[in-house]
């Protein structure tokens, strides 16, 4: 298979996942914290790009989950969120309204390169256990 089709795979396999009620409540008593630590500290502007990370990398996470026994998966994830954080941290948001619409593209487009990486790290790593038997 090719990492094209697990890309697609994994982009329908997304698409039929749902949020049970309890998820959302959860999800919302875990951001209300933040936006208070957030607000706290002067930064309110950051909450939602928090938030949003969060989110995305949950929702890969979950997405992955039969990877769970893998280092290298937790290795790529933890790559992964440490960039976002750096990005979180050095980028200056606006606490200006901003269309969810936009919001919603970003996050989207950083789901796809977050799991197309997934996917090709994947790939390298299963390379290398075929190689090594």
């Amino acid at each position: 298979m090719s990492l094209s089709t697990d890309f697609r795979n994994d982009i329908k396999a997304a698409r039929k996942m749902w949020l049970p009620w309890w998820g959302v409540l959860l999800w919302m008593a875990f951001c209300l914290p933040v936006i208070l630590v957030c607000d706290h500290f002067g930064r309110l502007n950051m909450a939602l790009p928090i938030l949003n990370c969060i989110a995305v990398l949950t929702l890969l996470i979950a997405l992955r989950w039969r990877l769970r026994g893998q280092v290298w998966f937790w290795t790529t994830v933890s790559i992964v969120a440490a960039l976002h954080a750096l990005l979180i941290w050095y980028v200056p948001w606006t606490t200006k309204w901003v269309p969810a619409l936009a919001i919603s593209a970003i996050d989207s487009a950083d789901f796809c390169v977050v799991l197309w990486v997934l996917a090709a790290v994947g790939r390298l790593m299963e390379g290398q256990k075929t190689a090594e038997r």
